[in-house]
């Protein structure tokens, strides 16, 4: 079975196909990144309209690196939800305009599920089951992932997820968009424990997150600068703030795997490419004997490669799955503990 898979739920158009036999056969990725720039932040608006300009042509692309015809796309898959709405209804309608055209279902995606199966579709894949900690966007959130679509929340962010405070604290500290790698970047450059930034939730003896009163915490160091702080001084507090975030986020992995008997961690998601966070996860493995696994870097962020394997897993479970009456609707807002492997 070959599986299109389109994804549009941000600021990423993502165009993929992938073959149930032989794997991922090709994808494309295009990025608004240097479009939002200039605004500090996705504008969604013109992110729902770059998506129309670039679905047809990355699609083009991927047909002609795979070296195959339209006609022998056997299903579609799209993201449906969690994401912007207007972006959601772009690749949606795309999906299933394309369905519509060549008579072949298509299905719609849990953007979050697409994350926590990518570490799959890399060189040395995990075998269910495995304890996930999914740090994408807005989400930071710890599951015991036993199959497709079996999932069972562990825990999760209480308000920030990783991924805003580390944004909202590079704003703060006058850096540029995207805020995480800028901020990861800068904590190269500073000395550890000149700053002392709290570690929210350490000891809070569950599973869950909170990273609000992080980002604060820096807000709190950045007034106290009498005149502009220097460089040197950002990059203290960038490493501070880094450190913070990944003794916390280490922490808690390391108890789900204690509290759950496994022995096998994913990593899913933007802030899974973050190269502190992988140190200490690696780290702390080798010292406590379990093994993580992380997504390919370009798997890391939003692409069309994760939905598509994700739609193909679906559909060897149940072939019914995909439909072809075409009306679609989206969900920008989508728990995903409502999905259920049927």
């Amino acid at each position: 079975m070959i599986v299109l898979g389109v994804e549009s739920s941000c600021d990423e158009t993502g165009i993929a196909l992938y073959d149930t036999q032989r794997g991922l056969l090709a994808h494309a990725l295009h990025s608004q990144v240097a479009m939002h720039e200039e605004y500090g932040g996705v504008v969604p608006e013109l992110a729902s309209r770059d998506h129309i300009r670039r679905a047809i042509p990355l699609l083009e692309q991927v047909l002609k690196n795979a070296d195959m015809p339209r006609s022998a796309i056997d299903a579609i898959a799209y993201t449906q939800g969690p994401g912007l709405a207007g972006a959601l209804l772009v690749g949606a309608s795309v999906a299933c305009g394309l369905g519509l055209a060549l008579d072949r279902p298509v299905l719609g995606i849990h953007h979050l599920e697409g994350h926590l199966l990518s570490p799959l579709l890399s060189r040395d894949p995990p075998s269910f089951p495995f304890v996930a900690l999914l740090v994408s966007g807005g989400h930071t959130q710890l599951m015991r992932v036993d199959g497709v679509g079996q999932y069972t929340l562990l825990g999760e962010t209480l308000d920030d997820a990783a991924g805003e405070a580390f944004d909202k604290s590079a704003k703060l500290l006058g850096l540029g968009y995207p805020g995480g790698p800028a901020i990861s970047r800068l904590a190269e450059f500073g000395d550890p424990g000149v700053y002392k930034l709290p570690r929210p939730m350490l000891h809070s003896k569950d599973l869950n997150f909170s990273f609000s009163g992080l980002k604060t915490a820096v807000l709190t160091v950045v007034k106290n600068q009498i005149t502009n702080i220097c460089e040197q001084d950002k990059a203290n507090v960038a490493r501070a703030f880094v450190d913070a975030i990944v003794d916390v986020l280490v922490a808690k992995c390391v108890t789900a795997l204690k509290e759950t008997g496994l022995k096998k961690l994913v990593i899913a998601g933007g802030v899974g490419a973050n190269r502190q966070l992988r140190e200490a996860l690696d780290a702390a493995a080798h010292k406590r004997r379990f093994r993580v696994y992380y997504p390919e870097l370009e798997f890391c962020t939003d692409n069309g490669a994760m939905i598509a394997f994700a739609g193909a897993m679906r559909l060897q479970i149940n072939p019914d799955a995909a439909r072809r009456d075409y009306a679609f609707n989206v969900r920008p807002r989508w728990p995903l503990d409502e999905l259920r492997n049927v």
